[in-house]
């Protein structure tokens, strides 16, 4: 799988902002089940396993907008990305949305979808086994956009 971008952040990314500002104060989910064919689609009967969010205090993420280079944007380095299993279960992909995303199918959303695994995968994890309760910390985050 690659990251796939939903309507609305493409359409804003096509007239009006950076894919840093669209994204900006964000949250990372993660997910266990089938994954949506797209981004623009409803989470369907996933069970959300983990919101990450900035040292899991319900704050937003960022990205660092000092030093993109090379088609890559990182995570802010001084953010420490984490959030406390609300569930159980095999991570199989994750959406970074904004906090007024409800996970239903939708044009206007601004998403970024991709899959989970130990290696190769948009977003790798030591184990892709999340337990209930346990703290999961995201050390690299980052996005490439690829060349022609």
């Amino acid at each position: 799988m690659t990251f796939k971008v939903s309507t609305g952040a493409r359409n804003q990314l096509l007239t009006s902002q950076a894919l840093r500002d669209i994204f900006a104060l964000g949250f990372l989910d993660i997910y266990a089940g089938t994954v949506p064919a797209t981004a623009d689609d409803s989470i369907g009967a996933a069970t959300l396993l983990c919101r990450v969010s900035d040292g899991g205090t319900g704050l937003g993420l960022n990205f660092n907008l000092a030093t993109t280079s090379a088609g890559v944007l990182a995570k802010l380095s001084s953010q420490v990305w984490s959030g406390s299993n609300v569930a159980g279960g095999t991570a199989t992909f994750f959406r970074f949305v904004q906090s007024t995303d409800d996970g239903s199918s939708s044009t206007t959303q601004v998403r970024m979808q991709g899959a989970v695994g130990t290696s190769g995968a948009e977003l790798n994890l030591a184990s892709v086994t999340l337990v209930l309760a346990a703290l999961l910390t995201i050390d690299s985050f980052t996005v490439t956009v690829p060349t022609s």
